[in-house]
């Protein structure tokens, strides 16, 4: 018996059938128009974007005043800035906000079943500072959209908000050295500096499907829910789906949480699937009162690092979460630690990661096949492709959702739908009649920021920010870019990108608290990234990003991926690659230098 086999044996897998297997399924995947496939949601699809939840439309006069910082956003970007300012003595904020609320994605996404998937131990920023203990381990969308308006009067946030109001242009006044914001509310407001925190997934997207726009039946996205259709509310009970053929477009996290919701509900659910998730175990509990007791001063920080450090591919003494993120990463840390080859090469080391990564999916898969009963809809059901290649699930109830006689899982074989016809949806050549189509598309990734964000931004001499990054984004530490002073931007484009994206705003939100308190301080009207700082930091995105080249365009099609096309535009316009650790650690050494390096003080 040869060397290779006894290792396949021992593994349980043949490493080269998975690859060959995983590429395959890639290829299936692959589409020459990317991103393109997607429709903007405008003109006849701009109801998609309506807000389903105000009640009262606000009626006010333009604002034509001034503040010292105008922040975009009401999600924990812009409530971050804001207590962070705050916390800095800055009391001239005014909040924009475009919902009716504070929250952010957890004001837009009330779709049944939404929850973090993240520990809300971890994910909840400013637990210590707010007193507040979630009530259970992945905490649902209505406590927290409820814990950010605590948030947001703790710190007097609603002293000068505007909600409802939708920014349309920034605008800077060279002479006055302030930024204009017209909004859709007709205001002219100024501010000395502006945040702008539109969330990274907050513009939806819809499929550039044939026939779109000729179903006859009713239609909405999963973060403008109508539950004036479905009936019930975000604990389920859609009563009003009972006598409905539903089907819903997607199988990414939103409808990994919702499905279990339409399934027992609806008279009969179609889920349409081009590629599976990964769903492992999510193990939900209530809090435990004696851990509450046992916490002290500052644990909620070291939590947060902790669990950062470790879904980053860090080391640490304890695994304090202990969940399914951070499994993943301990198994493949498994693989490589290994005394008996201490100085292993990082061709080795990749090596021992993707064995590991090939064990971790064979076990996902395993689950599929323990879970569902019907063994054709299980192979359709289990994802091949690197463990992170796509946004991991963890979810309890989606799988066996497939067992019921009235939910029916239509798998594409990765070529997506057909057509949408005035009936229904036509999918594999077949005609599906349907009374409600969900579409759980997900948001506009790798698009222009523009786009995005719904507006653009006029800097120095009147030149757009789409012209700055017509050959992709332009930024320093992603905060900043050249010809826009005095205007901050959060996100994940040329920052810091990890799993528990809210321990990310925080940091960021630290580091613009300390640059504007200083300028305020030193009595500078302007701050502004110079040129060749800029082109430094977009040169060191780049070199990073080529890093993992490969892993990605090996990976099947997604927005991680620049849906399966990564270019050289789509490595400038990402994250920052040597992980968020690092970053975070190169911003805090940054303001301990207190020499401003990298930009411009006037």
């Amino acid at each position: 018996m040869s060397a290779d086999h006894e290792a396949r044996k021992e593994l349980g897998f043949d490493p080269d059938a998975l690859r060959e297997k995983y590429r395959i399924e890639r290829d299936k995947r692959l589409r020459e128009d990317g991103n393109e496939q997607y429709v903007e949601v405008k003109g006849q699809f701009s109801h998609y974007v309506e807000d389903p939840y105000i009640t009262d439309r606000i009626q006010r006069e333009p604002l034509t005043d001034e503040v010292d910082v105008a922040i975009i956003g009401g999600g924990f970007g812009g409530l971050l800035a804001g207590v962070r300012l705050r916390q800095a003595g800055v009391a001239n904020i005014r909040m924009i906000e475009k919902g009716d609320e504070f929250g952010g994605t957890w004001y837009w996404n009330r779709y049944p079943g939404a929850a973090c998937d993240i520990e809300s131990y971890v994910y909840l920023p400013l637990l210590e500072e707010t007193g507040y203990i979630p009530p259970k381990k992945y905490v649902e969308g209505a406590d927290i959209m409820a814990y950010s308006q605590q948030i947001a009067k703790q710190w007097n946030l609603y002293d000068d908000v505007c909600f409802q109001t939708e920014v349309q242009e920034l605008r800077w006044d060279e002479a006055a050295q302030r930024w204009i914001i017209k909004t859709n509310q007709g205001d002219a407001m100024k501010a000395r500096f502006v945040i702008s925190s539109n969330g990274p997934l907050n513009r939806p997207k819809l499929p550039g499907i044939e026939g779109i726009d000729s179903y006859q039946g009713h239609t909405f996205h999963t973060s403008r829910w109508d539950y004036a259709y479905t009936g019930g509310d975000a604990h389920g009970n859609l009563t009003g789906l009972k006598d409905k053929r539903v089907g819903i477009i997607g199988t990414g996290a939103t409808a990994v949480q919702c499905v279990p919701h339409l399934g027992a509900a609806a008279k009969e659910l179609f889920v349409f699937q081009r590629t599976p998730s990964s769903i492992d175990e999510r193990n939900d509990k209530p809090t435990d009162e004696e851990w509450v007791k046992s916490l002290k001063p500052n644990w909620h920080q070291e939590r947060m690092d902790n669990f950062n450090t470790l879904v980053s591919g860090g080391v640490t003494d304890e695994d304090l979460v202990n969940d399914g993120w951070t499994e993943i990463i301990r198994n493949l840390l498994l693989m490589i630690r290994n005394e008996d080859e201490p100085d292993m090469s990082m061709e080795a080391i990749m090596e021992k990661m993707e064995l590991a990564d090939f064990q971790k999916m064979e076990s996902i898969r395993s689950r599929v096949e323990a879970v569902i009963e019907d063994p054709e809809t299980a192979e359709h059901l289990k994802p091949y492709y690197r463990q992170f290649c796509k946004r991991p699930c963890f979810h309890d109830d989606y799988l066996p959702t497939f067992n019921r006689e009235n939910v029916h899982l239509i798998d594409t074989e990765g070529r997506g739908i057909d057509r949408i016809t005035p009936k229904g949806i036509v999918a594999n050549g077949v005609e599906y009649e349907l009374d409600c189509i969900i579409f759980g598309t997900g948001f506009e990734v790798g698009t222009e920021y523009t786009r995005r964000c719904g507006y653009d931004t006029y800097g120095r001499e009147g030149k757009s920010l789409s012209q700055h990054w017509a050959d992709g984004a332009r930024t320093y530490h992603g905060l900043h870019s050249s010809g826009f002073p005095n205007s901050f931007m959060m996100g994940t484009l040329q920052t810091a990108f990890t799993a528990n994206y809210p321990h990310s705003l925080n940091e960021q939100a630290k580091h613009i608290a300390y640059i504007v308190n200083q300028c305020m301080e030193g009595n500078h009207q302007v701050v502004e990234a110079t040129a060749d700082a800029e082109q430094e930091w977009v040169d060191t995105i780049i070199s990073l990003a080529r890093m993992n080249e490969k892993f990605l365009a090996d990976c099947t099609p997604g927005y991680y991926n620049n849906e399966g096309k990564p270019t050289e535009r789509s490595q400038q316009n990402t994250s920052y690659g040597a992980g968020p650790v690092a970053f975070f650690k190169m911003l805090e050494d940054w303001r301990a230098e207190g020499m401003m390096s990298g930009l411009q003080l006037k």
